[in-house]
């Protein structure tokens, strides 16, 4: 299925979400009509003040708000956690209802996962669901996104080898907060030989756009 890709990061705050808007953007702007979807989102009370929201800001894309997502949470914890408190678990077969949705609409989709990939999005005595779940569930590839510093090896490492345990493909790595010299050309350079998985883009902090080579591009779109 090469009708969407799913972005996780390395952790929570890495700026996947902030990457996420960029590759929207990229997308539309190179001809693809791209939308966006979010299975779940914690810590915020309104569509508008999410990172969905934030998303189709930068993105500038005018996707219908309530298209954006599935479940939002006041509660700052993971959705798992949240879902207990406020009483409203995540279910699986709206998550792909509302995908599918988002895809009959739009020639791309972009997904957004909720923290790192080990992040449970149901946990109770009825069902278990973590974004590994998800990703099989819409067949799509995955990005990951994660910080370009210091660490970074072994977190961008960790992440691809449980994904691969998982049977999930890992199309490419984006670094944020790029700012260049001998520690992050390294942590490029040990990351793609440890893992075999190619760093595709490495941003800056308050870049507007993010720069993907058209071979990368087609890879992640599957051809468009």
């Amino acid at each position: 299925m090469d009708k969407g890709i799913f972005i996780t990061g390395t952790g929570t705050d890495v700026g996947k979400t902030y990457v996420t808007a960029l590759i929207v953007k990229k997308l539309n702007e190179q001809g693809i009509k791209t939308g966006y979807y979010k299975a779940a989102i914690s810590g915020a009370n309104s569509i508008e003040n999410s990172d969905a929201g934030y998303v189709k800001k930068i993105s500038k894309i005018n996707q219908k708000e309530d298209t954006l997502l599935s479940y939002i949470y006041e509660t700052p914890v993971s959705p798992h956690l949240a879902s207990k408190i406020e009483g409203n678990p995540v279910n699986m077969t709206k998550i792909l209802k509302d995908f599918n949705r988002v895809k009959n609409e739009y020639d791309f989709v972009v997904v957004e996962g909720s923290g790192g990939i080990v992040c449970p999005i149901r946990y109770d005595n009825i069902e278990n669901i973590f974004l590994e779940d998800i990703i099989k569930k819409l067949e799509l590839k995955s990005l990951i996104v994660a910080d370009a510093g210091l660490g970074t090896i072994n977190s961008v490492v960790l992440t691809v080898s449980y994904m691969k345990s998982k049977n999930i493909t890992v199309s490419g790595i984006i670094l944020n907060n790029y700012k260049g010299g001998i520690m992050e050309e390294d942590n490029i350079y040990m990351i793609e030989k440890i893992t075999g998985v190619k760093v595709i883009s490495c941003v800056s902090k308050d870049d507007k756009d993010i720069y993907i080579d058209e071979k990368y591009l087609k890879l992640i779109t599957g051809g468009f």
